[in-house]
């Protein structure tokens, strides 16, 4: 039988002896059965080295929202890059893509620029601390906020190592960190407003911030409870702690107000990366003003030497000008396009007795498997994600899926961007037909 990924195989074999691993990022060895290597993209679709092509609903793990190399995103990096990609110091640019954040995100006040999410958390925590003089973070279980010492505290903790639904453990997942870390935050379980108030209740006096995504995009794809986020609002008035949104996923994907728009929730600080720069690696921290004071005293210390660069600046602030023009019917389309995938492939799935339950706002969703047994219906938390799923038969349709030209992520997660079209949908669905079918005919428990 021929390999359809030879060439993948052939670089990645090539990349271990340079490269640690093969891959520049652990996550990127869960993809089966080899880590691929791209070509190029265009639009929905992306072809591989070895030419096979997909139509992609991975999207640079949700930061192509605008999809694979838009013209005017090209012509705009190109354009800055003739006038210089660096130069350790100001431009217009940087204001007018601040300027720009602020028409459209209720709070934004003002703007903090980084190169990626992982450092906007660190700057938000560090001056959260700085602000309240506090020292213990809550953060929520699955909730992933970029990959240092403090963003995965909670992330994903094995079922023997959850500690009791009263005390969440503050497991991190790797070595090195230093086990103080820890010891700075509180750990709560999502969607469960009264297990949260004794959390915060636990440790009354001695929080300076709760960070949460506001839609749980990293795991399972959880939408909030009803009154999930005033809960969080209410807490942190009462305890003089910050409310921060990671918006890391969420922002701009959900509308030019991002999901706090989206959802009715007032953070003080708010995390921004991926569709902020369209696929460069830039992230910002926006927030109340008052929020900035140590940051502007020079108190709190925030810097960076390729922060603002205007290469990304100029990327940024045409992608900022893709939302605006949208207007308010921004982000319908994605949410139609969304639901019309999640119904065909539920289709799909009662077809060939597949126990697939999608779930999200369909701009982005998950795509659970259940285990044998398992209940159908919503899927409310980490814990009762971790008890349904059945992570190796979802990996197993997954490469059927990828073998037949279609690309989700390797958790389940599947994100609509601006490029797909109704005849995308329908040829991904037929593409999928096949992939049910092959899983169907190949799983074998």
């Amino acid at each position: 039988m021929t390999d359809r990924f030879s060439q993948s195989r052939r670089l990645f074999e090539r990349a271990q002896q340079s490269i640690a691993g093969g891959v520049n990022s652990g996550i990127r060895k869960m993809e089966q059965p080899v880590p691929l290597y791209f070509a190029r993209g265009a639009g929905s679709r992306l072809w591989d080295v070895d030419g096979n092509e997909y139509i992609d609903f991975q999207t640079g793990q949700g930061a192509l929202l605008f999809g694979h190399a838009p013209a005017g995103l090209a012509d705009a990096i190109a354009a800055q890059a003739r006038l210089g990609t660096h130069w350790a110091a100001q431009s217009e640019l940087e204001i007018d893509v601040a300027e720009r954040v602020q028409s459209m995100v209720p709070g934004a006040e003002r703007v903090r620029f980084n190169n990626s999410a992982t450092e906007v958390v660190m700057s938000a925590l560090r001056l959260a601390r700085g602000l309240t003089g506090k020292r213990l973070v809550l953060k929520f279980e699955g909730h992933y906020h970029g990959w240092s010492d403090e963003g995965l505290v909670g992330f994903a903790p094995p079922p023997d190592q959850w500690g009791s639904d009263d005390e969440p453990t503050r497991l991190h997942p790797s070595k090195g960190v230093i086990s103080e870390v820890l010891d700075q935050f509180v750990v709560a379980r999502w969607n469960d407003p009264e297990h949260l108030r004794r959390r915060v209740e636990q440790y009354r006096g001695q929080i300076a911030a709760i960070i949460f995504e506001p839609a749980l995009c990293n795991t399972g794809c959880m939408e909030p409870a009803d009154g999930l986020l005033a809960t969080i609002r209410e807490l942190c008035d009462r305890e003089g702690a910050l409310m921060i949104a990671d918006e890391t996923i969420t922002g701009f994907r959900f509308g030019a107000s991002c999901a706090q728009g989206y959802y009715g929730a007032s953070p003080d600080l708010t995390i921004f990366g991926k569709a902020i720069g369209g696929g460069v690696p830039f992230a910002a921290l926006a927030g109340k003003a008052r929020v900035f004071e140590p940051i502007i005293r020079g108190e709190v210390v925030h810097a960076g030497t390729l922060n603002a660069n205007p290469l990304c600046l100029a990327a940024s602030r045409w992608c900022l000008d893709q939302i605006l023009a949208l207007g308010p019917q921004h982000p319908a389309g994605l949410q139609r396009l969304g639901a019309k995938l999640i119904a065909g492939l539920e289709a799909l799935a009662r077809q060939h007795s597949i126990p697939l339950q999608p779930q999200g706002p369909g701009l982005v969703f998950h795509t659970a498997m259940l285990k044998p047994g398992a209940a159908h219906g919503p899927i409310r938390d980490y814990r009762d994600y971790v008890r349904r799923h059945d992570a190796p038969r979802w990996t197993h349709l997954r490469r059927c899926l990828l073998e037949n030209g279609v690309r989700a992520i390797e958790r389940g997660l599947w994100f609509m961007s601006l490029a797909h079209t109704d005849a995308d949908i329908d040829e991904a669905l037929s593409r999928s037909a096949a992939a049910f079918a092959q899983h169907a005919a190949g799983w074998k428990p």
